[in-house]
């Protein structure tokens, strides 16, 4: 069966993009990026940016992030896939990053949640002139890393 990504939540003030790989079960579900309780991703960002409790709905947590110029999006527009694992992935299409720089120039550096994300990203559109990336460890519960430790890593890309 064929999932399709969320479209992206980028505003002209953007300058840092998050990108992940393709929401998981839960997420498509909700259609909410990182919908899983047990996803670090929000927790992450708020702590961040000093802003607990984390808002209850998905348009406060999308406010947060482009009050602070980052949006979010997935490396993949469509792709099969059983169940949330990247491993599962096959039949993959891109989004269309080449149209998404030129309508936001803004953009100069790419947050990677976790490193398929970047592999696929990176497989298809190498380095981007004048963007930087990161890979970050991913935020989902199947990446064991300790919060402390995902948090603190996540924070040099902040810094």
């Amino acid at each position: 069966m064929t999932i399709h990504s969320f479209p992206y939540f980028i505003n002209s003030k953007t300058e840092i993009l998050i990108l992940g790989t393709m929401p998981g079960v839960l997420s498509l579900t909700k259609q909410e990026y990182y919908a899983n309780p047990r996803n670090h991703f929000w927790k992450i960002m708020h702590t961040l940016f000093d802003i607990l409790p984390i808002p209850e709905t998905f348009e406060e947590k999308i406010q947060l992030l482009q009050s602070n110029k980052i949006g979010l999006w997935d490396v993949l527009e469509n792709c099969e896939r059983k169940g949330s694992l990247d491993i599962h992935i096959k039949n993959k299409k891109e989004n269309d990053f080449e149209m998404l720089f030129k309508e936001f120039p803004s953009i100069t550096k790419i947050i990677f949640n976790g490193k398929q994300s970047h592999a696929f990203f990176y497989k298809r559109f190498g380095q981007i002139k004048g963007i930087t990336y990161y890979v970050m460890p991913s935020t989902s519960p199947a990446n064991t890393i300790l919060f402390e430790k995902k948090l603190k890593i996540w924070s040099t890309c902040f810094e």
